[in-house]
C-alpha cells in the first residue's frame, strides 16, 4: 500500500476518504513517524472531528492527545526544576526545539511528544552549568572516558544527562552544530539575539535562528526515523514567524550570515514539494542563491525524498532504506572531517569488539 499520510498534511481541510485497511495503515505510519497526536488535532479540526473516525483509531487517537497533555505537564515541571537548579549560572539559558516550542506555546508545540529537553548556555558557563545541574540530580550516563573526551572536545554539547529519580534527560549545548561540521555556528552569535520568556527564567533563539536551527539539525541529521516530524516543525516556525512582514528578510540575512543558507534552501525545496507551499516570491532570488551546486542538489532533493518517507511495511522500499542508509554516512562525515572521523570510528568499531568479547559479569571461566 502506498504513502498515506505524507500527502495528508498538504489536505488543510480535506478529510481524507480512508476505509478499512488505509486506517491501519495510516495508524501505523503515524506511530512509527511520532506523528500520531498531531495526526489527531489535525482530524478534530476537520468537519466532523474526531467523531467521524472509525472506533477503533478513535480511541487511539484519542488516547495520543491524553499523552500530549500529560507530556507538556511533565516538561513545564521539568522546566521549573531546571530553573531552579541553575539560577546561580551566568548568561541567558536558552531552550531548544522541542522545549522551547512549548514554553513559547508556538504551533510546533502542538501534538508534539519528546524524548529529551535541549537547553543551550555559553561556552564558558558549561562547567558551572553543568555542577548546577547535578545538584538537582542530572547526572551524565556515560562512564567510558573516550566517549566524555569525545563529546567534550568535538561535539556542541556535552554527554546527556539523566535525573536520578524521574529519569528525565537533557541535553546541555553550547551552540547547535559540531564545531567540527560544515555547518558549524558560532553559539555566542545565538545567545546575543536569543529573546527572555517572560519571567520562566528562560530564554529562546530568535523566530530567524529558531528555524535555522530546525533547518541545519534535520539537514545533518542521520536518523530520520521522525525526519517528516522535524519538516513539519520548520513549516509550522515558518507558518507562525512569516506573518510578520519583515520576518523573511531577516531569515534570509542571518542565513548568510551564519552560512545555513544551504541547509534552508534545500529543506525549503522539500517544504514546498510535500506541502505545496512556496516561499515569499520577493525572496526567491537570494534563496536560489543557497543552493548547492546541481549534482549534490540533485542528489539531496532525491535522498531526502526517499528517506522522508513513513518507515512502515505498507510504503518503505528498498529504495528508502538505502537513501536513508546514505543519508546516515552523510551525516558523519559532514559533521567531521576524514582526518578525525576515522580514527574515531575505527576506535568505537574496536571498543565495541571488545565489548562484545567480554564475559558478562556472573560469568565464570572453564
Amino acid at each position: 500500500m502506498a504513502d498515506l499520510l505524507t500527502p495528508f498534511w498538504a489536505q488543510p481541510e480535506q478529510r481524507p476518504d480512508w476505509q478499512g485497511r488505509a486506517w491501519e495503515t495510516v495508524m501505523g505510519q503515524a506511530r512509527r513517524g511520532r506523528l500520531m497526536a498531531r495526526l489527531a488535532l489535525k482530524l478534530s479540526e476537520m468537519p466532523g472531528g474526531l467523531d467521524a473516525v472509525p472506533s477503533p483509531q478513535r480511541g487511539f487517537l484519542q488516547g495520543a492527545l491524553r499523552v500530549v497533555h500529560r507530556h507538556r505537564l511533565d516538561v513545564l515541571f521539568e522546566l521549573d526544576q531546571m530553573r531552579r537548579s541553575m539560577q546561580g549560572v551566568p548568561g541567558p539559558i536558552v531552550l531548544l526545539k522541542g522545549a522551547a516550542y512549548l514554553a513559547a506555546d508556538l504551533p510546533a508545540a502542538r501534538g508534539r511528544v519528546f524524548s529529551d529537553i535541549d537547553l543551550m548556555v555559553a561556552e564558558g558557563s558549561l562547567e558551572q552549568a553543568e555542577s548546577a545541574l547535578l545538584g538537582g540530580g542530572w547526572i551524565s550516563q556515560e562512564r567510558e572516558a573516550y566517549n566524555q573526551r569525545y563529546y567534550r572536545q568535538w561535539m556542541h554539547e556535552i554527554p546527556p544527562l539523566e535525573h536520578v529519580q524521574r529519569g528525565t534527560v537533557l541535553d546541555l549545548h553550547h551552540t547547535i552544530s559540531p564545531p567540527t561540521s560544515r555547518f558549524k555556528v558560532d553559539g555566542h552569535a545565538l545567545l546575543a539575539r536569543a529573546r527572555p520568556l517572560g519571567d520562566s527564567g528562560f530564554h529562546v533563539l530568535a523566530p530567524e535562528d529558531m528555524v535555522l536551527h530546525s533547518a541545519v539539525h534535520l539537514y545533518q541529521e542521520g536518523e530520520l526515523d521522525h525526519g517528516m516530524r522535524d519538516l513539519l516543525d520548520l513549516h509550522e516556525l515558518l507558518q507562525d514567524f512569516g506573518k510578520d512582514p519583515a520576518f523573511w528578510p531577516t531569515l534570509i540575512a542571518r542565513a548568510e550570515e551564519l552560512s545555513l543558507g544551504e541547509p534552508l534552501s534545500v529543506l525549503l525545496t522539500q517544504r514546498q514539494r510535500l506541502l505545496g507551499i512556496e516561499p515569499p516570491a520577493d525572496q526567491a532570488a537570494p534563496l536560489k542563491a543557497f543552493e548547492p551546486p546541481w549534482p549534490r542538489r540533485q542528489l539531496m532533493q532525491g535522498l531526502l525524498a526517499l528517506a522522508l518517507r513513513p518507515q512502515h511495511p505498507d510504503c518503505d522500499t528498498w529504495l528508502s532504506r538505502c537513501a536513508r542508509r546514505a543519508l546516515y554516512l552523510r551525516s558523519h562525515l559532514i559533521r567531521m572531517p576524514l582526518h578525525l572521523l576515522v580514527p574515531h570510528l575505527v576506535r568505537k568499531a574496536w571498543m565495541a569488539r571488545m565489548s562484545a568479547a567480554a564475559p558478562a559479569p556472573n560469568e565464570g571461566t572453564a
